[in-house]
């Protein structure tokens, strides 16, 4: 009988484990900012930060989460590492180039994710053996 969600051997996921991690970090800082900033400076704060902040809060999580169940052996976490980095490579750099929507601080900060999401897409294809 075939495992339909298949074992992977966790090779080179420690780079991985570290970029998800730190990245993790990374965007509970910038919720932080984000809240020093409402009370200091609340123009860059906008409602629009705020709204790109939760969102890649929840998808460091959802990072984690499937990063555990990669570093268990599972080929379709692997998987999913990939989609979600190259999903997040999009997205930041295309709300990257939208013009005055974002504050100019978190504009930098989403090219930044974009090529962490690069370097982590690249990462994850040498650990799935591609």
């Amino acid at each position: 009988m075939v495992n339909s969600e298949g074992t992977h051997a966790p090779r080179q996921l420690g780079a991985v484990s570290v970029l998800v991690g730190v990245y993790a970090a990374a965007m509970v800082g910038t919720v932080v900012a984000l809240a020093v900033l409402a009370s200091t400076a609340p123009e860059q704060a906008t409602q629009e930060a705020w709204g790109h902040a939760l969102i890649v809060v929840f998808f460091a999580i959802l990072l984690l989460v499937r990063l555990r169940s990669a570093r268990s052996g599972s080929t379709r976490a692997v998987r999913a590492l990939g989609i979600i980095a190259t999903a997040m490579l999009v997205v930041n750099l295309v709300e990257a180039a939208l013009p005055g929507v974002f504050p100019e601080w978190m504009r930098v900060e989403m090219m930044a994710i974009a090529l962490w999401m690069a370097v982590l897409l690249i990462l994850v294809r040498r650990a799935a053996g591609r």
